[in-house]
């Protein structure tokens, strides 16, 4: 198990998409875990970018038909790569090499009605199972999970400076008694 605790804008999404890539080379199938559904289309987005048909999207969201599609494609080998809410760690991926949960931290991982599951529990039996990596992401991982990498039960891998730095905004601070660089109807400068 690893934490990746990376501040927010250090890319975690380009390393989560690297080790998909990995796995893929590797002929391992990877599941995917967002917090909510509102995430979701902006992840799909991303992995379908990179990896087209391989991924697969299961959330509660989609229709009776589009979900049986999808997991018809899951267990037919048709796709590799699961991209989802909590259910999804349920896919039956054959051969299961990796499973990230993005934002590890949030409480949305934890189904408390009906039938109740931790996802990141879940997550940890199946790796169990399948001998398979588990990748927890966040900007502010949960006090237990940064206890455990602390102590060592999980491998902490930290990225604290942001992706690409470069492109940062650049500040500049004006005087406000200089009136000529401001008109009256606005605090905005003019330069």
């Amino acid at each position: 198990v690893f934490l990746l605790h990376g501040v927010t804008g250090s890319g975690k999404t380009v390393v989560y998409m690297e080790i998909v890539e990995e796995m893929l080379n590797r002929g391992k199938d990877s599941i995917f875990l967002v917090p909510e559904i509102s995430l979701t289309p902006q992840m799909v987005y991303h992995f379908k970018s990179r990896f087209g048909d391989e991924v697969a999207v299961l959330h509660s969201r989609l229709s009776e038909g589009e979900k049986y599609d999808e997991y018809r494609k899951i267990k037919n080998g048709k796709t590799r790569i699961v991209v989802g809410t909590r259910s999804a760690i349920f896919a039956p991926l054959k051969n299961l090499g990796l499973i990230i949960i993005d934002e590890e931290h949030d409480e949305s991982y934890k189904q408390e009605n009906d039938l109740c599951y931790s996802a990141i529990d879940v997550s940890l039996l199946r790796a169990k199972e399948c001998n398979c990596k588990v990748v927890l992401g966040s900007a502010t991982p949960s006090i237990e999970d940064m206890c455990k990498a602390k102590n060592n039960k999980y491998n902490l891998v930290v990225v604290d400076k942001k992706y690409n730095d470069e492109n940062k905004a650049s500040v500049e601070l004006i005087d406000r008694k200089d009136t000529s660089l401001f008109t009256y109807s606005t605090i905005f400068s003019l330069e």
